[in-house]
């Protein structure tokens, strides 16, 4: 077959080819759909499929994104606005309402069947006004779609003539109805009512963005102003939650900022840190408190504990066995997770313990954004946003003073980092952050961060917990270590104050929609006016 075929190589087009190809078939889709597509919205689907759906090719998904967004538009033409159907769902309520009110005889009763009747009638007067734009609207969309029809086949007919030399046809269709055509679905197209549109009638940027967001995850819809608001406030709301680490929270803040603007290098992950703290300050809090702010889902991350990977051979389980082993077809556990929802945040955590060669691994996902699993399928890193944590160098933090120099402790915990990792690995991360070791001034705020937790826990029995200054810097007293950090308060509040109150709530001293008071003597912490019984 090789001396009797002769191969074509097709190579994938560019952006610009793209663009000039979906404007060709732009037309087609349009009568098909019966919607307007916008030429920015061309632009929109070529750019951003070539940036962010990475496993197809140009001009394929191209044109499958302006295909869905035109067909979502269309849905959303034929179905009936939402303002519409609210008020025919309010009506629709007050008419089952007044129905069953016309059985009582009580002067009450009367009354509000007298408020019904004028707030239904008050209601359709509104249902038929709505209605009457809405179908306007729908034949104005209708007409325009006949006059598209009717185009087409004039332009069909015409290519036709020109095929079979009838100069006569040809020219009174090129001449006469074609461009009389034009005109009329110009001026149908622009016709303007006065009034803000019920229902949208051309394909935007905005429609292509949100296919692509459903399609990736990846958060590339046009951001409201509420979403700038949130980014420009991001240090604010991580730092409710991760006390004392401002340094870290500006960083990591400063990196999803410059992503979501578009400055970020497009061929790299969102940003790559590396958290160096001792046990306890917050390093992995402040993970899992940026994944909550990004996706409102403390879970919405890849956590790899690399305590599990470190011998040589379980780099497989990252990437996914080579052909020929146990478990080829499974995948990796980070690149199948990636691959299923490549935007995330991924938590390496104590990557200290992690063997030698996982290092040579992740030198490409930080540097290049991508990463070939070990069915040699390529998965995209450049939407992630990578932290390591870890305790190399917690001695000197843990020991230091308030009246001690941080840029020297730095270069001592800097020289310890560099004796552990090579250099081509932290020439590639982003940045190396310190957390600082709590004070003691630090533990209240952290006090009421676990306290509102376990408050989330008791609102499911209406309880409500409280507790004033006294009980707050006992508990801080009480569960403060500056070699452990914040973990030993943990477990003083779940000794002193969960387990006294699921004892109460077993007993039945606790009731549901209970009010419980948290308050401190010199014998220690009382609830409602009662020592804490604290069980050994």
């Amino acid at each position: 077959l090789a001396r009797r075929f002769q191969p074509v190589f097709v190579n994938e087009p560019n952006v610009e080819d793209t663009i000039s190809i979906l404007r060709g078939i732009k037309e087609k889709y349009e009568l098909h759909h019966g919607v307007r597509i916008t030429d920015s919205a061309l632009v929109a689907a070529a750019t951003l499929s070539k940036r962010y759906i990475t496993d197809r090719f140009l001009p394929d998904k191209a044109i499958d994104l302006m295909d869905e967004a035109s067909s979502r538009l269309r849905m959303q033409v034929d179905s009936k606005p939402e303002a519409l159907d609210e008020i025919d769902r309010r009506l629709m309520q007050f008419k089952i309402e007044r129905e069953a009110l016309k059985k009582e005889t009580d002067s009450g009763s009367k009354d509000r069947l007298g408020r019904l009747d004028r707030e239904i009638a008050d209601l359709e007067e509104k249902s038929n006004s709505l209605l009457s734009r809405w179908q306007e609207e729908k034949l104005k969309l209708s007409s325009a779609q006949k006059l598209k029809e009717e185009l087409d086949a004039f332009r069909i007919e015409l290519e036709q003539a020109q095929r079979k030399g009838d100069l006569g046809r040809a020219g009174e269709l090129a001449y006469g109805r074609i461009p009389e055509l034009e005109k009329k679905l110009k001026a149908a197209e622009s016709a303007d009512t006065g009034r803000s549109p019920m229902v949208e009638e051309a394909v935007t940027p905005d429609h292509i963005a949100g296919v692509v967001s459903r399609w990736t995850g990846v958060p590339v819809d046009k951001m409201l102003e509420g979403e700038k608001a949130k980014l420009l406030r991001m240090e604010e709301e991580l730092s409710k939650r991760v006390i004392g680490q401002d340094e870290a929270v500006r960083a990591v803040a400063t990196a999803v900022r410059r992503s979501r603007a578009g400055l970020q290098d497009p061929n790299r992950p969102i940003g790559s840190f590396m958290f160096l703290g001792p046990t306890g300050v917050g390093k992995t809090e402040l993970t899992k408190a940026l994944a909550a702010y990004l996706f409102d889902d403390d879970q919405a991350l890849i956590r790899m504990d690399m305590s599990e990977y470190m011998e040589k051979h379980s780099v497989a389980r990252l990437i996914g066995a080579p052909p020929g082993y146990v478990g080829y077809e499974e995948g990796g556990a980070l690149t199948e997770a990636v691959r299923r929802r490549p935007y995330q945040v991924i938590l390496f955590d104590e990557i200290e313990k992690a063997h030698p060669d996982v290092f040579n691994v992740l030198l490409q996902v930080l540097d290049d954004g991508r990463l070939t699993d070990g069915q040699g399928r390529t998965v995209d890193f450049r939407n992630t946003l990578l932290i390591m944590t870890s305790n190399i160098g917690a001695e000197y933090l843990v020991a230091m003073k308030d009246t001690d120099d941080i840029d020297l402790i730095r270069d001592n915990v800097t020289v310890l980092v560099r004796q552990h990792f090579r250099p081509e690995f932290l020439n590639r991360v982003d940045d190396i952050l310190l957390f600082q070791r709590l004070k003691r001034e630090q533990m209240t705020a952290i006090v009421d961060i676990q306290l509102q937790r376990l408050q989330k826990l008791l609102d499911e029995r209406k309880i409500s917990l409280s507790l004033d200054d006294k009980a707050q810097e006992w508990l801080a007293a009480k569960g403060y270590d500056a070699a452990y950090g914040a973990r030993p308060l943990k477990r003083v509040i779940q000794r002193y104050v969960q387990d006294p109150l699921s004892d109460m709530i077993l007993r039945g001293t606790v009731r549901d929609g209970g009010v419980l008071k948290l308050s401190a003597d010199r014998e220690g912490l009382t609830i409602n006016g009662e020592p804490v019984r604290v069980f050994a």
